[in-house]
């Protein structure tokens, strides 16, 4: 090879490499609902354009909303990589298996998968603790009801949701002992027809506080409607019932998914489980109803601080399951692997998980 033609070489590759590195990360998302449902998919959104604003054009995204679970996830997952995104996050637990098929047969890439437990080189988990947020929500809701029933609108009987039952009701059980809880399967994420029909049917079994695993605001409207108190799921939804309006549990996904793209550019990212609380302000208690009394306020500020600083942890026992056995000793705080797998109630509730 002639000398001029290895200047050209040399010249071609460090231009090919100057261009490479100047290319945006390409980050794809793919969302259960839409993103106007103004709950966990609308939250997600909000993180990836916060993201956006922070990298500027170092980084091209795309959405995909609406995707069932299943066989429509994994195409959905398969196309984004296919179409060159270097970087996916699939956010719903239904989508874990179809992005561990996907993120095999794609190594060159990175997956992030929230709420699930599989994980591969090129595969990690992220989570946001939502139960702490759910802990102050039973707390509050303790403090407010006059019928001593909370109502609650779960969607899928997975270890999440399950788990944030229970910290209902615990957090509700510690300001008031005579507490109940009921609670209906929804079966949906995002269905506010479906949403609405639980929440009158739980206010007419007596419950005058509604929170809900589900995504839309249909629940806390139709508390507004019926003079009771409701809670903004996953984002603020105090502008829909400004009255029943009791809290939100918001969360904020912007400082993960700008820390994560972050570490992948740096080429630092490692598989890992992550999980986001109160302490790291992924998970945030906000619009606290004015009408509350200066002490319940107190209160919930008091929960919230002691959640954040690590003092206080919903799941330290004793706590024994609904059939009164010991499942978490006196002291010992439940690990992330037993509550990633908690599949029972506590004791007090009076409910059924659907198998």
């Amino acid at each position: 090879m002639s000398f001029k033609r290895s200047l050209a070489l040399a010249a071609t590759l460090t231009l090919s490499a100057q261009a490479m590195a100047d290319d945006p990360l390409k980050v794809g998302f793919v969302y259960v609902g839409p993103i106007g449902d103004h709950g966990w998919s609308y939250q997600h959104d909000q993180g990836r354009l916060a993201m956006e604003e922070h990298f500027g054009d170092k980084v091209q995204t795309t959405y995909v909303e609406n995707v069932n679970e299943g066989a429509d996830a994994e195409r959905t997952i398969r196309r984004l990589a296919q179409a060159g995104n270097d970087l996916i996050f699939t956010t719903s637990f239904g989508f874990m298996n179809p992005t561990a098929r996907v993120a095999a047969d794609y190594p060159d890439k990175t997956f992030l998968h929230a709420t699930g437990y599989k994980q591969a080189e090129n595969l990690g988990t992220y989570l946001s603790v939502t139960y702490e947020g759910r802990y102050v929500t039973g707390a509050a809701a303790g403090m407010v009801t006059e019928s001593d029933t909370i109502g609650y609108i779960a969607s899928f009987p997975i270890p999440e949701v399950i788990r944030d039952i229970n910290a209902v009701y615990l957090g509700a059980r510690s300001v008031n002992p005579d507490i109940k809880i009921k609670v209906i399967w929804a079966n949906t994420w995002f269905d506010p027809a479906k949403e609405a029909d639980a929440a009158n049917t739980l206010m007419d079994q007596g419950a005058d506080v509604i929170v809900q695993h589900t995504d839309s605001p249909a629940p806390l409207l139709a508390a507004e409607k019926r003079g009771h108190w409701g809670v903004g799921q996953a984002s603020d939804m105090s502008h829909f019932g400004p009255k029943a309006h009791l809290l939100s549990v918001v969360n904020d996904w912007a400082p993960y998914y700008i820390d994560t793209v972050d570490k992948v550019m740096a080429g630092t990212w490692e598989s890992g489980d992550y999980w986001g609380g109160i302490g790291d302000d992924v998970i945030k208690i906000v619009a606290v109803n004015e009408s509350l009394t200066d002490e319940q306020r107190s209160k919930i500020d008091e929960l919230t601080k002691a959640i954040g600083s690590g003092e206080l942890h919903p799941f330290t026992g004793p706590l024994n399951n609904q059939a009164g056995e010991l499942k978490v000793p006196e002291g010992t705080t439940m690990t992330r692997e037993e509550l990633a797998g908690m599949n029972w109630y506590v004791e007090g509730i009076d409910a059924t998980i659907p198998q």
